[in-house]
């Protein structure tokens, strides 16, 4: 279980009461809907079921909802307005009942004669005949994928086609380009022909480009982010890329483009612009804080932000954030055990970004971390192994750009991490490890939202190069993508893929020896302690509340000895409490997550509101790392599956989502017990619970 950085929020619970007099309406049932979906249907009325809270309790905390017969009679025209403008234009209500289930309660049911839709027939587009072949040939794909012959005569649909046949001619500079539509409708045929006639009008060029509401913030930089100049030719698609340019400078709340469109008989129109902006507030201070509670550690912390939005002038933004901490050690899930041990951790985290670096839309950004945080790993506890903390530095330099959909970044990274103890002496093996590596991340993003994504798609590769300066040698790559298919308009089913693999040249000897229990490394202490902690620094891992939450954080995957939490025990002594079958077989010193060379992921999610803020969501997760490098283990499915909440607020969604881990479906053909490590359970059942702000992906 996961519990991070929880904004404070409160919930008044009590027990509605029935009205006197009234009836309350505990379903609402659409019958007769074969062609359409029933629950976008359901969705469109004002006659709802009285809401539950948590999805099953009516009467508490939401009130009920009364039932009132004029809404009704008016929802029934809604509905019949509704498939008419689906195409249903024969389509009829024939009744809508309310029927007593018990006293004060009503049942509503719909009844729906759908009748036969009305298909689109011949679809024609006037006036192109004289328009460039690339834009003529675009107009035409463009209404054909918007309205294709022989489907519903959708009203949006048909709206919709004029818009992105208009939309076409004002990125090809057409910026006085009109659309108008008309359909003929055959009732007998239920067919209906459809023609739009263009009038596209002379091609324009951009005239003086304004700017207001600046509010004394200096224009060259937002200029410079806008990157258009009079007479450049005037496009739609160009001036919504700007305004996202100059919302991306993060200081404006809001972005508003106006063209003066007023008619003229100049042969090449100069379109004036004027950008009216909205500064947003140049300082602001944010105080949070929040608990971490799962099966390997408990912590309080607090947050503290600044930022600046134009320090030192030029719209360079500096953000500083310090997260103090106290890990209580070792309380934890699911015994809750008293602390006997605090152990102070605090993040540090100071950034500077500069807009306009090399050219107009491309952000410099340095980056800086300060972190001290003690290094908790396995769900068992062993009382005799040393408490390890690292003293953390980090530093990033690097670029990056929007170019519509795709976002590129290409970061500089250096790494130092100097370990300590919090309890127990220190191996005198244990030195400090140096990275440094090359990040280059690229993201195509077609979601519709990024906090709470409805349809859509995102793909994105993020590629590491580590050498040069520090310990650590290797080629990581980790591709990922994402889908949301809108079941319903506010149904999702949502999936998520990602593999990874690691090439490391100079480290790694050790895991796989290690993980599958061959015998511990046959090589110096000095040398196998170096190469766990670069594996731990760079290998993959998954398992908890982004990844399969089944399981604690990295829960899934090789797990072995890690030998500088028992700095007093040497080698040999490791060998032999690892050994499953000697009685002495110690799991906490032999059941560390290890890490590894090769990761592959899936998840499915079935997301659906409940009522008002509060939705749920059915989800299955499937993961695994294996050791080997290039070695995708799809028997070990490490398969769980469970059910979640989430309550909307203006950060994202808060979700609580509890796994279990499915018996039989962990490793394919062998008992559970033979999956890696010991994942741990929560009142006897294979179950891991997280709590965290935003969708798991």
């Amino acid at each position: 279980m996961a519990l991070v950085a929880l904004s404070s929020f409160a919930t008044t619970v009590g027990c509605a009461t029935l009205p006197a007099g009234r009836a309350v309406v505990d379903t609402v049932r659409v019958q007769g809907a074969d062609l359409m979906d029933a629950s976008e249907v359901e969705e469109r009325l004002a006659t709802a079921p009285s809401p539950k809270f948590l999805g099953l309790f009516r009467g508490l905390v939401y009130d009920y909802t009364v039932f009132n017969q004029r809404t009704l009679d008016l929802d029934l025209e809604r509905v019949e307005r509704y498939y008419r403008a689906r195409g249903f234009y024969d389509a009829r209500v024939r009744s809508g009942l309310a029927t007593t289930t018990s006293q004060g309660h009503v049942a509503v049911t719909i009844e729906v004669e759908e009748g036969l839709p009305v298909l689109v027939g011949k679809v024609t587009v006037e006036g192109i005949a004289e328009l460039p072949e690339p834009v003529r040939t675009l107009v035409l794909n463009r209404v054909a994928r918007t309205l294709p012959s022989g489907a519903l005569f959708d009203e949006d649909r048909y709206e919709m086609g004029e818009e992105r046949a208009t939309r076409v001619l004002t990125e090809a500079s057409y910026a006085f380009a009109k659309v108008t539509r008309r359909a003929q409708v055959d009732l007998a045929a239920h067919t209906a022909d459809v023609t739009y006639r263009v009038v596209a009008g002379p091609t324009a060029v951009l005239g003086e480009i304004t700017f207001r509401g600046l509010d004394g913030l200096p224009e060259l930089p937002v200029r410079r982010a806008f990157d258009l100049r009079p007479g450049m030719p005037y496009s739609t698609s160009d001036l919504d890329a700007a305004r996202v340019s100059v919302i991306d400078l993060g200081i404006f709340a809001n972005v508003d483009i106006q063209p003066d469109l007023t008619p003229t008989d100049d042969p090449t129109p100069k379109i004036p612009i004027v950008v009216q902006l909205e500064a947003a507030k140049l300082h602001a201070l944010r105080l949070g804080g929040g608990i971490e509670l799962d099966l390997i550690r408990t912590d309080v912390h607090g947050s503290i932000g600044w930022e600046h939005g134009s320090f030192l002038g030029g719209l360079r933004k500096l953000s500083i954030e310090l997260r103090p901490g106290l890990v209580f050690y070792p309380t934890r899930l699911p015994d809750f055990q008293s602390p006997t041990h605090l152990l102070p951790e605090a993040k540090t985290r100071v950034e500077l970004s500069q807009p306009g670096v090399l050219e107009a839309r491309t952000r410099g950004m340095i980056r800086a971390e300060y972190n001290i945080y003690p290094v908790l790993l396995s769900p068992e506890i062993d009382p005799s192994a040393s408490v390890l903390g690292y003293r953390e530095f980090r530093g990033a330099v690097g670029l990056d750009r929007t170019l519509w959909k795709l976002f590129g970044q290409v970061t500089y990274n250096f790494q130092r991490n100097d370990p300590f103890t919090y309890v127990g002496p220190l191996d005198a093996s244990l030195s400090g490890v140096t990275l440094s590596y090359l990040d280059l991340l690229v993201q195509l993003d077609f979601r519709n939202d990024k906090l709470s994504p409805h349809k859509g798609f995102l793909v994105a590769n993020d590629v590491q190069f580590a050498g040069g300066v520090g310990d650590a040698r290797d080629i990581r790559v980790q591709p990922e993508a994402r889908l949301y298919v809108p079941v319903t308009r506010r149904t999702t089913i949502a999936l998520r893929g990602s593999v990874g693999f690691l090439f490391p040249f100079n480290y790694g000897s050790t895991l796989l020896d290690n993980a599958e229990r061959k015998r511990l490394p046959a090589v110096d202490r000095a040398a196998w302690i170096k190469d766990v902690q670069l594996i731990y620094f760079r290998a993959f891992y998954s398992g908890g509340p982004n990844s399969n939450r089944g399981y604690a954080l990295r829960g899934v995957g090789p797990h072995g000895t890690i030998p500088f939490f028992n700095p007093t025990l040497a080698a040999i002594d490791l060998a032999d409490s690892c050994d499953r079958a000697n009685p002495s077989f110690n799991a906490a010193r032999c059941a560390q997550p290890l890490g590894g060379m090769s990761l592959w992921e899936l998840s499915i999610e079935f997301r659906f509101p409940i009522s008002g803020p509060l939705t749920s969501a059915l989800f299955c997760d499937t993961s695994d790392v294996s050791p080997r490098k290039v070695n995708l283990r799809f028997e070990y499915l490490h398969l769980s599956c469970g059910t979640g909440f989430r309550y909307a607020t203006p950060v994202g969604p808060i979700r609580l989502d509890v796994g279990y881990r499915v018996p039989g479906m962990q490793v394919l053909g062998k008992p559970d017990s033979a999956v890696e490590g010991i994942p741990g359970t929560i009142l006897g059942v294979p179950i891991a619970v997280s709590i965290g702000i935003g969708e798991a992906f």
